[in-house]
């Protein structure tokens, strides 16, 4: 059988109000991220695994708060204090050497009365903060975790993945990926991604019998567990 060569082309990931979809697993979550004139000292650690909407429940605070998004390895020790509410994104690739200027935009956005918050895999107080002053700091964020998805967001997360890529399969095969998929976030984007690139490589259409051959292969393929 001959195979179109695929390229992992980046997904037009649709950001927007209108496309979070609110469940149990993350409803703490969304009312918290959405109130931050509650939360305490003025921050806010959202705490999830990857895939699991941390970035867009951001951008939603973002547009609701004119502020802006700074991603933690990215960050200098000679940048400029800001002058809005702030995101720093995946705190856990902070590099020491910006962990001083963290300490003093802390201070500054708590003075000035702007809220910041802070996004990665695990709470505040699992990163690496070898800055006493600024670990203690972090580990005294108020801390909201996204939890892996009940039924209904793992069908809005699967759906979602599959909007972003421009991918109809049939609602059977939407069936079977909801009853066999893992209920991990990672799972759900590892299956739509791998499903798109099979499906143009051999130009397949999104069947319930294609997508079990492809899953099947996908879960055969993993590591055992432990």
């Amino acid at each position: 059988m001959s195979r179109q060569l695929a390229f992992d082309l980046p997904a037009n990931v649709r950001l927007g109000p209108e496309d979070f979809f609110v469940s149990q697993a993350n409803e703490q979550a969304y009312a918290m991220v959405s109130a931050p004139a509650a939360w305490p000292d003025g921050k806010l650690a959202l705490v999830g695994p990857a895939g699991s909407g941390k970035t867009h429940l951001a951008r939603l605070f973002v547009t609701a708060n004119t502020a802006r998004v700074l991603a933690a390895k990215t960050l200098v020790t000679n940048a400029p204090m800001p002058d809005t509410a702030i995101v720093i994104e995946d705190g856990e690739d902070m590099p020491v050497v910006a962990q001083e200027w963290l300490f003093h935009a802390h201070n500054h956005l708590r003075t000035n009365g702007l809220p910041l918050l802070l996004t990665g895999q695990t709470p505040p107080a699992r990163w690496n903060i070898t800055l006493p002053d600024l670990a203690s700091r972090l580990a005294a964020a108020t801390t909201v975790t996204i939890e892996n998805p009940d039924d209904p967001l793992l069908m809005a997360v699967l759906l979602k993945h599959f909007a972003d890529r421009q991918l109809a399969p049939t609602p059977d095969a939407i069936t079977y990926l909801q009853r066999h998929l893992p209920r991990t976030f990672d799972a759900i984007r590892k299956a739509v991604e791998t499903l798109d690139r099979e499906a143009l490589a051999q130009s397949k259409p999104l069947t319930r019998p294609f997508v079990r051959a492809v899953l099947d292969s996908l879960l055969d393929s993993a590591p055992p567990n432990g």
